[in-house]
């Protein structure tokens, strides 16, 4: 193909991922369904499980193998602008006087889930070898199907609780502030697990690998916030700038922790946790706007490169079964164990009931881990579209369950009586609606 034709094929391919993808995360909105749920949809649907299947020759024609490395490209740079802006608004003081329910909510919404998948890995190795791909079980792909069902959603959980005017009750903070600490836990684990993997570019051992990655974070840490908070605080830089500025020392950050064998994605996250906020300690929304606005509009990507790798065709009697069992797992786990931990934590049933199924939500998290274990040889391709599916379900199916705590909490609920004249007080009514607005959904 001549570079003529394949900037040509970039070019439309481009334009029907853009259309494509926004217009179902916007359809998905009016189901009252997060903008992320759409998005992958329309990946799913652009992939070769469907479009291929459908239409081969049209697939060929949209997606030849040859703008694949340019269609990965721009997929990795969204993630680096994502998740650089993730790191920066991450923000533990959040937890204020909720920190202990949150810490406790944060540590059993993480171990249960883990051991669960770990133990699931292991029990049913055997299942999981006969869905193809070559999974063979080792300290690092057990780990990584412990992490699959471990992970929770901070965009998707922020706008879900948003969405339904959840950010000043007690669930809603509890919630949003535990699957910060949780992530954090998750992320860490993930990096353990993908070093001891043998990925990356580095042709080192894990042991010096480790090391290296100890002394790249200490070095960020201990260098790199000083020095951008000099730069950044004193010179005043025109925000173009800053914004160029700081996407650049994103992404390389994330070249040196791809390098290392940790994916691009951790370096992006680390950049976002160490550049300063303002000098008053609140984010910069010159610099947070357009990362929000450049992650939003390439994403897509992202998820047409997450839907090539389903493969629905593969799916046998077994796959759909495989599936099943981890959804329920998924969701049963998750719940529970943040049910519980909240429980401890002092909230009553229906809060507690609320803040399990706020953490059950997966979403775009969960797909940028699964992407990262498939690229690193943690996962085989029927188990990613096992993953890829359990993960959509779990987001799916997080708004119905909300409304039906809503109803329990209802119908638990003591009556109050009406004075002639009056109007009767409703209580919680916070919870009962979208009183904030709609989010990104992402």
């Amino acid at each position: 193909m001549s570079p003529d034709a394949l900037i040509a094929h970039l070019v439309g391919a481009s334009a029907l991922i853009l259309v494509a993808a926004h217009a179902g995360g916007g359809l998905a909105r009016r189901l009252g369904q997060p903008y992320i749920v759409g998005q992958l949809a329309a990946g799913i649907a652009l992939g070769p499980s469907l479009l291929g299947s459908l239409a081969p020759r049209a697939y060929d024609a949209l997606f030849p193998a040859a703008i694949g490395p340019a269609l990965t490209g721009f997929s990795q740079f969204s993630l680096v602008v994502f998740l650089f802006a993730v790191g920066y608004e991450l923000d533990l003081k959040i937890l204020g006087d909720r920190a202990r329910v949150s810490v406790t909510v944060a540590l059993a919404s993480f171990a249960v889930p883990m051991a669960v998948g770990c133990g699931a890995a292991l029990l049913f190795r055997n299942t999981v070898r006969d869905l193809g791909g070559g999974w063979e079980p080792s300290t690092a792909t057990v780990l990584f199907a412990g992490i699959a069902l471990s992970i929770t959603a901070v965009p998707v959980l922020t706008a879900i609780v948003r969405e339904n005017g959840l950010t000043r009750t007690v669930p809603g903070v509890v919630a949003v502030s535990a699957a910060g600490v949780l992530d954090a836990v998750c992320w860490t684990v993930l990096a353990g697990a993908m070093i001891d993997s043998g990925a990356g570019e580095a042709a080192l051992d894990w042991p010096w690998r480790a090391a290296l990655a100890v002394g790249f974070v200490t070095v960020m840490a201990l260098a790199a916030r000083p020095v951008l908070r000099r730069l950044l605080w004193r010179t005043r830089l025109e925000p173009s700038l800053r914004l160029a500025l700081l996407i650049g020392f994103a992404l390389g950050s994330a070249w040196v922790t791809h390098w290392l064998g940790l994916h691009v994605i951790f370096g992006a996250l680390l950049a976002g946790l160490v550049t300063p906020r303002e000098e008053s300690g609140t984010l910069d929304p010159d610099l947070l706007r357009p990362l929000h606005e450049i992650s939003s509009l390439l994403l897509p990507f992202f998820f047409v490169l997450s839907g090539q790798s389903v493969a629905l065709n593969s799916m046998t009697g077994t796959g759909w079964t495989v599936l099943l069992v981890v959804t329920v797992l998924a969701v049963t786990t998750k719940v529970g164990s943040g049910l519980v931990a909240a429980r401890l934590g002092g909230l009553d049933r229906h809060d507690a009931r609320t803040v399990g199924v706020l953490l059950s939500a997966r979403g775009l998290t969960e797909l940028i881990a699964l992407n990262a274990g498939l690229e690193a040889g943690l996962v085989s391709a029927p188990l990613y579209t096992v993953l890829v599916f359990m993960a959509l379900t779990t987001t799916l199916l997080t708004q119905p369950l909300l409304a039906l705590t809503r109803h329990l909490a209802a119908r638990d609920r003591p009556a109050v009586p009406v004075v002639p004249g009056t109007t009767a007080v409703q209580p919680y009514a916070a919870a009962e609606g979208g009183a904030e607005g709609p989010g990104r959904g992402e």
